[in-house]
């Protein structure tokens, strides 16, 4: 006799189901937007030495761009990396038609960052550990560069 009920599983990582709950969900979500190219791109700077130094991760959507993941070494930490590597994103969200930036930064993080760099808060989401929120970040972005240093 043989069951024919579905599994439920936990467990963890499972980079097979990752790839393929995004692919299902790219189908859908081009399907009721009607735009079907969600393209990533990265960032890096890169010392004498070969290390990483820091860098970026994000997409582009349509006309939306979004930042996942922002880093610097602490060593490297308030020598203008970070705002090179976000403006090096805008300009690339830019250059694939992007008209908005969004990010996210826990509070702990960097938001004071992303607000002297133009990014307007759009919300918080609190439950963070630590007593620490998300803070969501929106950007219009111009078609001339962002001048600010930081």
């Amino acid at each position: 006799m043989t069951n024919d009920e579905p599994v439920l599983r936990t467990g963890d990582s499972d980079k097979e189901l990752e790839d393929l709950l995004g692919d299902r969900l790219t189908e859908f979500n081009n399907a009721a937007t009607g735009v079907d190219e969600e393209t990533d791109f990265s960032v890096r700077v890169t010392g004498a030495d070969g290390e990483t130094i820091g860098g970026l991760t994000g997409w582009t959507w349509g006309d939306l761009g979004h930042i996942e993941l922002l880093w610097v070494h602490e060593d490297h930490r308030h020598a203008g990396w970070g705002t090179r590597l976000l403006q090096a994103a805008e300009a690339e969200a830019r250059r694939r038609g992007c008209a908005r930036m969004t990010v996210s930064s826990y509070s702990f993080q960097a938001p004071d960052f992303y607000a002297r760099h133009g990014y307007r808060e759009t919300g918080r989401l609190p439950g963070v550990p630590g007593g620490h929120e998300d803070v969501y970040f929106l950007k219009e972005l111009s078609d001339q560069a962002d001048g600010a240093t930081g």
